[in-house]
């Protein structure tokens, strides 16, 4: 049997959750601020901005999105009220404007507001060959480098499972692809037809939006092979313009002004992004450990998660990880580096994964497990393990941990 998550149901690609409340009033944005970090973990300079388009409660308003030297965007930057592009400050404003000093306040003001918009890089579908194996058999824009892809959105031994689901890492962008596994009667196929539909974008916290969408369009892709229309659509709609070099500014293009914008002031780590039910699968698959995985997650360690397919459900026991790590702590918040995921990694991530200080990731491939330079800690079903010698005090429950897990069970 297949095993499958407890993801709540989700969005259609059309679809924007709305920022009003009930009442009609809109939401209000707490006055505090935090560090924002980028997919690429730095804040947006002050000095290079591009332009776009965002709907917000008000109607249209015109954002700024930044990007910083390796071409990893940041997140936008929005004022609170809507504003016409072309809009003149008054005589007052203009001249507070004129001190830089107001102008660094202004703009980090701005920045504590930040909307996510939708910045969808690229879609792809890729698909196993009986003869090459996996490979990329379309793709928008045409130009993007997608080397590697193809590993990352069909997980090694996905042949054993029907339908799953992949968070992954290509260079700067996090990528989530629907997999789908069906019979056919063909024996150039091998009795079996199994693709990936999949999209790149610079943050992961709202790719969870499009997964029903991409669940859709890998079903069409089986019954209905080369049949691309619904994902240009898409991609036409949801798309950032980048530029040819893949360096500088990130810009939104226009698109419908429908639906309603929802300011953030949380890092985009520290949101709920993912299903209800989420992290409560993740504290009852890991019961006690779960303190053991605190406490090395809040250290910062290298963290890898064993576990054969389906990877979907693995892929939100990284994203939980993270969360434990990354708490929000005045004064504190600043100084300590974000846990950032890396999601599925395979063999071809081995070099990367050499240059990592600190992550957490998932793989279906136990030849990692030999690969003990890779990793601080192994983490093989239940089994957390670790061969610094460092650490191994850390894997042993105390009293402390046991009644911390008992009080946090029982608020649940």
């Amino acid at each position: 049997m297949v095993e499958r998550s407890d993801r709540a149901p989700l969005l259609d690609w059309e679809e924007v959750p709305s920022a009003e409340k009930t009442d009609g009033e809109a939401p209000a944005v707490p006055h505090v601020k935090e560090r924002l970090s980028s997919p690429c973990n730095n804040q947006a300079p002050s000095g290079c901005s591009g332009f776009g388009w965002s709907s917000g409660p008000g109607g249209p308003t015109f954002t700024r999105t930044v990007s910083n030297g390796d071409g990893c965007g940041a997140p936008p930057a929005t004022s609170g009220a809507p504003a016409a592009v072309d809009e003149a400050l008054p005589p007052d404003k203009d001249a507070h404007l004129s001190d830089p000093g107001a102008i660094e306040v202004s703009l980090e003001d701005r920045m504590v507001k930040w909307e996510e918009k939708d910045q969808i890089v690229s879609v792809f579908v890729v698909t196993f060959n009986t003869r090459t194996g996996n490979m990329l058999e379309w793709c928008l824009p045409k130009d993007i480098d997608l080397e590697g892809v193809e590993f990352k959105a069909i997980a090694s031994g996905s042949h054993r499972v029907t339908t799953d689901f992949i968070y992954f890492r290509k260079g700067c962008y996090f990528g989530l692809a629907c997999f789908a596994n069906m019979a056919v009667e063909s024996m150039e196929e091998r009795g079996a037809r199994m693709k990936s539909v999949g999209i790149l974008s610079p943050s992961y916290t709202l790719l969870y939006r499009y997964m029903s969408f991409l669940e859709h369009q890998v079903r069409l892709q089986l019954q209905s092979p080369g049949h691309y229309s619904p994902l240009e659509a898409f991609y036409e709609d949801k798309r950032a313009l980048l530029p040819p070099s893949g360096e500088g500014v990130v810009c939104v293009l226009p698109t419908n002004t429908w639906g309603a914008a929802i300011n953030h002031s949380m890092h985009p780590e520290m949101k709920i992004t993912h299903p209800a039910g989420c992290m409560s699968q993740f504290i009852r698959f890991f019961g006690e450990q779960i303190m053991v995985l605190w406490k090395l997650a809040l250290l910062r360690r290298r963290i890898l998660i064993f576990s054969p397919p389906p990877v979907g459900v693995v892929c939100y026991r990284v994203y939980c990880c993270c969360c434990l790590a990354n708490i929000s702590i005045p004064g504190v918040g600043i100084a300590v580096p974000e846990f950032r995921p890396f999601f599925y990694v395979n063999v071809a991530d081995i070099s990367a994964l050499e240059n990592e200080l600190s992550y957490v990731a998932c793989t279906t491939e136990k030849i990692f497990e030999e690969k003990k330079d890779l990793y601080d800690v192994y983490v093989d079903n239940q089994n957390v393990k670790t061969y610094r010698d460092g650490l191994k005090p850390l894997l042993r429950l105390s009293a402390a941990d046991r009644d911390k897990y008992r009080k946090l069970t029982e608020q649940r």
